[in-house]
């Protein structure tokens, strides 16, 4: 199995693929409406799997993992054009939940 990548690792690893075309990175708008795109390929797949909506026989079949992957691939552009370590971000929300929010939900036993 090979080596985990970071979270640091796949942007650098996102920012050498964009960096080789003089286009870059779109705009940050830009970069939401794909990502948004992106969010409702998503939800059609899983509304496949588990919703009631079947797929058509004309539609290709797609993987979930597929379309959370373009979506990690485009808010990692999104991070990497506005400067923002996703590391940090994350250490941030983590963060909150853990204080904010640590009282929100119900815990499970030990026993569970």
């Amino acid at each position: 199995m090979s080596e985990q990548k970071t979270i640091k690792q796949m942007q650098e690893e996102v920012d050498l693929y964009i960096s080789q075309f003089k286009e870059g990175y779109f705009s940050p708008l830009a970069m939401l409406a794909r990502l948004t795109e992106e969010l409702g390929e998503l939800a059609r797949e899983i509304n496949h799997h588990y919703g009631e909506k079947p797929k058509k026989s004309t539609e290709e079949e797609k993987a979930i993992e597929e379309e959370i992957g373009d979506m990690l691939f485009v808010l990692n552009c999104l991070a990497n054009s506005l400067n923002i370590d996703l590391e940090k971000a994350h250490d941030q929300v983590m963060n909150k939940f853990n204080t904010r929010d640590k009282d929100r939900w119900t815990r499970k036993s030990e026993d569970e």
